[in-house]
């Protein structure tokens, strides 16, 4: 038995961020993990690992699709799935320790096991009983799945199984037209399976700016993607290897079916809580099964909190870590924020989608006045000398005082790009403000710097 100051229950990207942030801030501090690898879904079936296996991919479509026009007269690649997996892993695992080299770093004690809260204090793993005068839960979420759907994880699969498949699929149907679902699709996609997605709604990506939505949509069935939209899925049917999804058209009331060797249900996530014995403690909690927390997010229960996809807001790792941090300064006695009007949200296919603040369509229900200033990649330099010139940057402007209100990126490096905007937004810059700001050429940027000029007199390369 031991006694912190804090326990963070989670070593994701909220959990830990919060437990060194805590140490930092000269807290005794302890973080428990059920895995035996540090990082949470994030780092080990998650954001990492697909964001290895989107790099690899899109590596291959370069060298079948541009390698030529450049002049680069070499074979065309062959892909060694086993070895291509083996690169991810190798990935994960060099992150992983980055993390227990952190932990190390900052003294902060690993607990390394199941955690249930039996009494306000006390984190009990195993058959020991911690104690502690603030427990910061952080245990992430879970895919979530529909009704007729029983998951195998090898023909019926959610994430964690699409990326250790034991061979590159024929076929594939991906049912949500989410990030998660494109992500993996636009992979296997690239690798030479006919991939399909089936999605509920009339668009991919629901919340994304309408403009992004249709062009995006446009730009992956050029890359091959079937999309079907508007499409409720009934149940998946396995049989002698292969699936059969059933689903019902919303408009007309069709039943249909599509046949695949893998389906991937990418439908979301929920909030996992399971085994915490919450409900023993009285904690409170939404209608979605999130945990209900204040400003500083406390819970109902004096001395515990809770942050990441446990809680309300967007299920992003930047967001918990932005949580994690906060919290562990409202521990220490500081005033911890989280802007939640300047969180981005990043699509890492190929081109990359980004945005960040408000939408058209949240404005005009708003009945706010705006402006649009938008540029085409077409128009830039850079792009075009690296087969990027689809997509464009997007900024939406106050009407009078030109102040930033969200922007929409679809391009190349978009997910890097958009955090100019958005520390533009964290200091209530004008789109003026980044229009008169000086950006290297050539640049992707440059296209950022000609949105915001379009906000005013107009681009000078459109």
């Amino acid at each position: 038995m031991a006694s912190y100051d804090v326990i963070v229950i989670g070593a994701g990207p909220g959990g830990y961020v919060c437990a060194i942030r805590a140490a930092q801030l000269g807290l005794k501090t302890a973080c428990v993990e059920g895995r035996a690898t540090l990082g949470g879904t994030c780092l080990n079936i998650g954001c990492i690992p697909s964001k290895a296996l989107l790099h690899a991919s899109h590596m291959a479509h370069e060298a079948h699709e541009n390698f030529a026009t450049m002049g680069l007269n070499i074979p065309a690649p062959v892909v060694d799935w086993a070895k291509m997996q083996a690169y991810k892993d190798d990935v994960v695992s060099q992150n992983t320790k980055g993390i227990e080299f952190l932990f190390k770093k900052n003294k902060v004690d690993r607990l390394t096991g199941w955690a249930t809260i039996p009494a306000p204090g006390e984190v009990k793993v195993g058959d020991e009983v911690h104690t502690a005068r603030h427990i910061v839960i952080a245990t992430g979420s879970e895919a979530s799945s529909l009704p007729g759907i029983t998951i195998d994880e090898k023909t019926v699969v959610t994430s964690t199984g699409a990326l250790a498949l034991d061979r590159i699929p024929a076929s594939m149907v991906v049912i949500g037209g989410g990030v998660i679902g494109l992500e993996l699709g636009s992979v296997y996609t690239r690798l030479g399976t006919a991939v399909t997605v089936v999605e509920y709604l009339d668009t991919l990506i629901p919340g994304a700016d309408g403009e992004v939505q249709r062009t995006f949509q446009r730009m992956l069935k050029k890359q091959g993607l079937e999309i079907i939209t508007g499409a409720a899925v009934q149940g998946v049917d396995v049989a002698q290897g292969k699936a059969t999804v059933r689903y019902q058209v919303r408009k007309s009331g069709a039943d249909k079916t599509t046949e695949a060797e893998v389906v991937l249900v990418a439908t979301g996530r929920r909030p996992y809580t399971q085994g915490l014995g919450l409900e023993a403690l009285g904690v409170r909690l939404t209608q979605r099964g999130q945990i209900e927390t204040d400003a500083q997010w406390r819970t109902n229960v004096p001395g515990l909190y809770a942050i990441g996809d446990v809680v309300q807001g967007p299920m992003l790792a930047h967001k918990a870590e932005d949580e994690g941090m906060a919290v562990a300064e409202v521990i220490a006695g500081q005033h911890g924020h989280v802007n939640y009007g300047v969180i981005p949200g990043v699509i890492y296919t190929h081109p990359e989608v980004a945005s960040v603040g408000e939408t058209e369509e949240s404005l005009k229900a708003a009945g706010r006045a705006f402006k649009v200033g938008k540029f085409s990649f077409m128009g830039n330099a850079r792009a075009k000398a690296t087969f990027a010139g689809d997509g464009f940057v997007k900024i939406l402007a106050d009407k009078d005082t030109d102040r930033i209100l969200g922007a929409h990126i679809i391009g190349p490096a978009a997910g890097d790009l958009i955090h100019e905007v958005c520390v533009a937004m964290e200091f209530g810059a004008a789109a003026e403000d980044l229009a008169r700001t000086c950006h290297a050429h050539p640049t992707y940027s440059e296209a950022v710097r000609e949105a915001a000029l379009a906000c005013g007199d107009g681009a000078i390369h459109a």
